[in-house]
């Protein structure tokens, strides 16, 4: 194996990692600190006492359904890669994304943990990138019709739609198209993935001025287990996805119900969707600050008390952000332990 470029150490020197981290959770602390209270009209002070009010022992119930709700996860990723269960999905999740929430577009670095723990079990190469692609498509789709759901519930309830959430839904729409169109593009025949590799690599070209067809030659190498994948296990990553988002509003709804926030459930449901929207923003650790200064300016745009949206929120941040860190350190150390392919095993496998 050749030596890493000096470019590549670089990226992945100690002290680059420590900026980012330190960059990311500077941003999303300044927008958790002063974007939050302003956006929600409200002060951290007015805030606390809403906390204050809250019993201990609703922790135990919003952690149960944070665990059920990554366990409904597990489906999704045992859909997309056969031969992985459900307890190492788990840990494969909160891994992941433990690394990625302390990170700024921190995804890349989960994406490398889970890679490497897959590799670690003995699954190939090819087998981990497709469950990665074919999760991230439905992840997009997820999101995207979250907010489609919310015009549906808004237009039953008669209420004033507005202007913003309207926009998010278009996008949504937008988006949603997009990457279905090119996901069908890439795995229906060997022309079109030949077709989008050679786009993508033309882009590619274009930002580093340099000759490439890598991204051509693994869509094509891909194509027929991206499309095997999706006909076996898509039902299995429809419901999981389903029974992970719904588990995470009925969260949201217990929230905002204990710091007493009484809306209808489609102003909350649109709510809810424009967080998990916002999670998409990678210019802090998971979106977190603007995912929280997003949701809660909707709630108190809609009549709900900006100290108890507030602390809605934060309380929702706190069991679906935070936790995962805690979670993921778990995962770490369960991984440790765990029996692990021989390097004859993982040399077998390998592409």
């Amino acid at each position: 194996m050749s030596a890493p470029s000096a470019s590549t150490a670089q990226r992945t020197s100690p002290l680059v990692r420590t900026l980012q981290v330190t960059l990311g959770l500077g941003l999303a602390v300044g927008m958790l600190w002063w974007g939050l209270p302003y956006f929600a009209k409200t002060s951290w002070s007015e805030v606390l006492e809403v906390l204050g009010t809250v019993p201990w022992w609703k922790s135990l119930v919003f952690t149960a359904l944070v665990v059920c709700g990554l366990y409904c996860y597990t489906f999704v990723m045992t859909g997309a890669m056969p031969g992985l269960g459900h307890t190492r999905a788990l840990i494969l999740n909160v891994c992941g994304s433990s690394v990625s929430n302390l990170l700024p577009g921190g995804g890349a670095v989960g994406l490398a943990a889970t890679f490497s723990i897959a590799r670690s079990w003995g699954f190939s190469t090819a087998a981990v990138t497709t469950m990665a692609v074919v999760t991230g498509v439905w992840n997009v789709l997820a999101r995207a019709a979250l907010p489609i759901i919310a015009i549906v519930g808004l237009s039953w309830g008669a209420t004033d739609l507005p202007s913003s959430m309207r926009d998010a839904a278009w996008a949504a729409v937008v988006t949603g198209g997009v990457v279905i169109s090119l996901f069908v593009l890439a795995v229906a025949t060997d022309r079109g993935a030949r077709s989008l590799g050679q786009g993508i690599d033309r882009l590619v070209q274009a930002v580093r001025r340099r000759p490439t067809d890598r991204v051509e030659v693994a869509l094509t190498g891909m194509r027929e287990r991206t499309a095997a994948t999706v006909r076996t296990g898509w039902l299995s990553m429809t419901l999981g996805m389903v029974g992970f988002f719904g588990l995470y509003y009925v969260l949201f709804l217990l929230c905002t119900s204990t710091t007493g926030i009484e809306l209808p459930f489609g102003q909350l449901f649109a709510a809810y969707a424009i967080g998990r929207l916002l999670t998409a923003v990678g210019i802090t650790p998971g979106g977190l600050g603007v995912t929280e200064t997003g949701t809660a300016a909707a709630l108190v745009a809609w009549g709900a008390d900006p100290a108890a949206s507030m602390a809605a929120v934060v309380i929702f941040s706190i069991f679906t952000h935070l936790l995962e860190i805690p979670l993921g350190a778990i995962g770490w150390i369960a991984w440790s332990i765990m029996p692990r392919a021989s390097a004859e095993e993982v040399a077998a496998v390998a592409d």
